[in-house]
């Protein structure tokens, strides 16, 4: 799955989309797409990524205490 950095504006393509949905994660491990090349795997910080559209990710996905308010 493709996610945007809001740092940098490029596209993360996200190795483990359980790890992206999952709200006890605060990192997926995935490889910025920039440039000709695919770079290499490293974390990003959930917080920093949302959708190529620009959506926010659910809090269901960020927060694991989402449903108690």
């Amino acid at each position: 799955m493709f996610m945007k950095d809001t740092t940098s504006g490029d596209l993360v393509r996200v190795n483990n989309v359980n790890q992206l949905a999952s709200p006890h994660e605060t990192h997926v491990d995935g490889c910025r797409q920039a440039g000709e090349e695919e770079q290499d795997e490293r974390q990003f910080s959930k917080g920093e990524l949302e959708f190529p559209s620009g959506e926010p990710l659910p809090k269901c996905w960020t927060d694991a205490h989402y449903q108690v308010a």
